[in-house]
């Protein structure tokens, strides 16, 4: 055990709930002052909140062999992630989405199937990849130094109505479990794509939270504060010499901190497929003309979705994006290995301020299955966004399957697309010729 990590637990032992509360209360008393964070009225839809808490058991530090088959990682402690009002009600990202998906996927026999993958902290230099050096001594270290890190820093922690504590209205932090739930999720993302890209697995799910897609080189939001997949994906050129990256994201919501990490970069080809209507829909960034910047113009492509949800997008528009869009454009930068930040909060369940389409999960495994003809089947998904439990655990199954072999559900060819995947198709043709070249 680790000096920060027996740190987290003495200070847990010796503190209650309440005790934790009044701290935080005279942390936010003595660093009042204008938000640093950009509004987010601007949008009309915000995920929620949530978590819980199990044990960790301790870890064998041998040396590790793996088989060359899927590999899953997966660790409790990321349940402790919790606001600290007590009460999973109050907030839609919670432990019960992670617990869940394992749960389900050890009834269908599908964790037996798989190569279990040790979990691991992100270091903070592997964090500072991506993210501030002051962001990252704030999110990533221990109770005591960010306390005095507050006492200089523009950067506060705010009072919630719930009673907990947050970096904002949706985000909310629990000073003794946030940060170490993060570095996990953010390291074993890394972890696990390094195998793969070695060799050592055949691809993978890492099953984790918080989500990653959100947070900005120095700004959490959207229940994100260490961006895994980005991370990841600077990790893979640092450690494994990896030099195209190919990252898919099919999170209802944009990932603007992913794009915002690599948007003059060619060597990560970024491709979105999100609800937008016009800037109008959380977090408001991905239209369709966002392409990138100097030697990265074209290496950025959002198919930013529009029309509110007359009629909410099905598996016929996305599949239609990865015939027409995703899968030419991929194919033509030939990546070394895929990383997908696989929200589910496409999926049929959700409500309309949470995404309201209803993709089914044989549409998330026949896009995995799609992904896996690219980069020699070197494919990592990454869980983010989702919070309807029973539609985000058949996702995963579906996409386990097909990362394991099995057969997966064919669709008929897809049909019309929307005035806004149009407009997709126009911004990013002029960076990308192959797009233009499509048959419709």
């Amino acid at each position: 055990m680790d000096e920060e990590t027996a740190s987290e637990l003495t200070k847990q032992q010796k503190g209650g709930r309440e005790a934790f509360l009044v701290q935080q209360r005279e942390i936010i008393k003595h660093h009042r002052g204008p938000s640093h964070h950009r509004p987010l009225s601007r949008t009309q839809s915000s995920p929620l909140v949530t978590f819980s808490v199990p044990p960790q058991s301790a870890q064998d530090t041998g040396p590790i062999t793996y088989n060359f088959t899927t590999g899953i990682v997966y660790d409790t402690i990321m349940l402790k992630h919790a606001c600290t009002c007590g009460n999973d009600d109050n907030h839609l990202e919670h432990a019960g989405r992670i617990r869940s998906i394992w749960s389900q996927l050890e009834e269908h026999g599908l964790v037996g199937r798989c190569e279990s993958v040790r979990s691991r902290k992100a270091t903070l230099e592997e964090l500072r990849s991506c993210h501030t050096e002051s962001y990252t001594s704030l999110y990533g270290t221990n109770p005591l130094n960010r306390q005095k890190l507050l006492e200089s820093s523009p950067m506060r922690f705010c009072l919630l109505p719930c009673g907990g504590v947050g970096v904002d209205s949706d985000t909310v932090w629990h000073d003794l479990h946030t940060s170490t739930a993060a570095r996990i999720a953010a390291g074993s993302v890394t972890e696990l794509a390094c195998r793969v890209a070695v060799g050592e697995l055949k691809n993978g799910l890492a099953i984790v939270r918080p989500p990653g897609h959100h947070a900005e080189a120095h700004q959490p939001m959207g229940f994100c504060y260490f961006n895994s997949i980005a991370i990841a994906a600077k990790q893979l050129k640092e450690k494994c010499n990896t030099q195209k990256v190919l990252i898919v994201d099919w999170d209802v919501h944009h990932g603007n901190g992913t794009q915002q990490m690599f948007y003059d970069n060619p060597h990560v080809l970024y491709i979105s497929i999100h609800r937008h209507d016009n800037g109008h829909f959380f977090p408001g960034t991905g239209a369709p003309d966002e392409c990138g910047a100097d030697s990265g113009q074209g290496f950025n492509v959002n198919i930013a979705f529009g029309g509110s949800l007359n009629p909410p997008m099905r598996d016929a528009e996305y599949l239609a994006a990865f015939r027409t869009v995703v899968m030419p454009i991929a194919r033509e930068f030939r990546p070394e290995i895929v990383l997908v930040s696989a929200g589910f909060d496409a999926g049929k369940g959700h409500p309309p301020p949470l995404g309201g389409y209803e993709v089914s999960p044989n549409c998330f495994g026949y896009m995995t299955r799609e992904l896996m003809s690219l980069a020699g089947g070197k494919i990592v998904l990454c869980l983010e966004g989702g919070y309807d439990i029973s539609s985000i655990c058949a996702s995963s199954i579906a996409c386990v399957k097909a990362l394991l072999g099995d057969e997966v559900s064919h669709f008929v060819r897809a049909l019309d697309f929307q005035n806004s995947f149009e407009h997709c198709i126009l911004f990013c043709g002029r960076n990308n010729p192959t797009l233009l070249n499509q048959s419709f």
